[in-house]
């Protein structure tokens, strides 16, 4: 395998954090962060449980000498719907009062955002990844490929986490029921794309 080929899987990761689903998701954990520094810690554990998710199944792959087909993952997709919806609605249900602050980060956001990351890094091109991986024949080279997947994911989700903060910082002007406003349109949305993935994939 050659240089050029491993950095693509970089590439890759970068282009999968964007996916819908996945910039969803951050976008609902981000968007009550009052600075850069505070949705980049959510965009770093949602990456984070990404990652490891995908690596564990990768080294599973490699000790068993399993090949895969995209079929095998499909019903995760359900399940990834399932957490947007329950995500959108947990985000609504926790909106504060109109005259509060947007929220500090807490122990307990990390785990939501590295949780919600591992439900997701089997869906979409992650499985896609993991395909491919199974094909190569040198074991270290797949861990390498996997990783360099990971990084690339990581720093997507960390920009996309941040983009999510421009317009709604408690220091951004910004009145907080415009903030709270925002963050109902995004709640919905979450929940709607998550129905349209239980719809899509679950052969209703």
């Amino acid at each position: 395998m050659t240089l050029p080929t491993l950095l693509f899987a970089a590439v890759v990761g970068f282009n999968h954090a964007f996916e819908a689903d996945h910039v969803l998701a951050v976008g609902n954990i981000a968007n009550r962060r009052n600075t850069f520094l505070e949705a980049i810690r959510d965009g770093l554990f949602w990456g984070l449980g990404h990652t490891s998710t995908i690596l564990l199944v990768g080294c599973i792959i490699i000790v068993g000498k399993l090949t895969l087909n995209i079929g095998s993952f499909e019903y995760l997709e359900v399940v990834v719907g399932v957490t947007l919806v329950a995500l959108g609605i947990f985000r609504i249900g926790k909106l504060r009062k109109a005259n509060q602050k947007i929220a500090k980060p807490t122990p307990a956001d990390s785990k939501l955002a590295y949780s919600i990351g591992l439900i997701h890094g089997l869906a979409g091109s992650g499985a896609v990844v993991l395909i491919a991986m199974s094909e190569i024949e040198s074991s270290s080279l797949s861990i390498v490929y996997i990783l360099l997947f990971g990084a690339g994911s990581i720093l997507g989700m960390i920009i996309v986490a941040m983009l999510f903060k421009i317009p709604i910082g408690s220091r951004s002007g910004v009145s907080i029921k415009i903030q709270n406003s925002f963050i109902m349109l995004s709640g919905i949305l979450c929940i709607g794309y998550g129905l349209f993935m239980i719809y899509s994939f679950s052969g209703l």
